[in-house]
């Protein structure tokens, strides 16, 4: 995996701690990547968090860099206005990198729009995170290929890395080449689609067979409701303490509807919470 050169940075670091049934926050940044304020449409014990970018997008050698901290018996969302983009690179490498490390029961959702890789540029995407005795998460991936309903497919020298990384649990790399057309329409790779989208859910402490069935069934039942997607959907319980759902499409929107529907269920079976989308989604 190629390192990215110098360019553009930004930088965002977040601290989380619950104090008086609240979860509160302090953020750092450096650059053009920033946090708007906390909300709490769930109340005072979830901080809502929309990360934005005014530049909008990533060009070869630009560097994001997120860095959450969860303290004990934290909740916090964090979800984008809009989708995060790699443009075209002339050779260098446009990196977006984020890591997460929750203390012990800290509860973190992660949940950006697409990431939208266009023709020709040179992309890493990748994310990191630990997890204490009794934490959890959420996340997911939305991964766009070009633009194809714009009549850009992802073709010619593009490239993207990617990488998901749990500590000693699960450990995810993958290089997506544009000029590599075996993997971009073969029914044994992704079959002509342009999103690649995945979906998780972690426990720092192993799951009990009941609760890990129901998270499984529940993603399941998703897929039925989505018959569209249902043949390119499937969802695993990889160890006792992850379930790792992916699902192929050949447009960001059925995706992200589906792991809405996914994201409800779970958290109503493992945090006996309501799965209402944030505000932000329903603009």
């Amino acid at each position: 995996m190629p390192d990215a050169n110098r360019g553009w940075r930004g930088e965002l670091a977040i601290d989380y701690w619950r104090e008086d049934g609240r979860t509160l926050a302090h953020d750092r940044h450096v650059g053009p990547l920033r946090v708007l304020q906390r909300l709490y449409p769930e109340g005072p014990g979830i901080c809502h968090h929309v990360l934005v970018h005014p530049p909008g997008g990533l060009v070869g050698g630009d560097t994001l860099d997120v860095s959450l901290e969860l303290g004990s018996g934290s909740h916090a969302l964090l979800t984008t206005p809009g989708a995060a983009r790699f443009y075209r690179s002339a050779g260098p490498v446009a990196a977006q990198q984020v890591s997460a490390r929750l203390a012990e029961g800290a509860r973190l959702e992660w949940l950006p729009l697409e990431t939208i890789a266009y023709r020709g540029c040179r992309a890493r995407n990748s994310l990191r995170f630990e997890l204490a005795p009794q934490a959890e998460m959420m996340g997911w991936d939305l991964l766009a290929l070009g633009l194809p309903a714009a009549g850009q497919d992802f073709e010619g020298a593009g490239e993207v890395w990617q990488h998901l990384e749990w500590p000693g649990v699960w450990l995810e790399r993958g290089h997506l080449a544009a000029a590599d057309r075996a993997l971009i329409a073969s029914p044994l790779g992704l079959d002509g689609c342009s999103v690649l989208a995945t979906l998780w859910w972690a426990s720092g402490t192993p799951m009990s067979t009941g609760r890990r069935d129901a998270l499984l069934e529940a993603a399941r039942d998703c897929f039925a409701e989505h018959p569209a997607l249902a043949s390119r959907a499937g969802v695993s319980a990889l160890d006792a303490r992850l379930i790792v759902a992916r699902v192929l499409s050949p447009r960001v929107e059925p995706a992200f509807a589906l792991w809405r529907s996914v994201r409800q269920r779970w958290r109503a079976i493992g945090w006996d919470a309501a799965g209402d989308a944030p505000r932000l989604w329903r603009t």
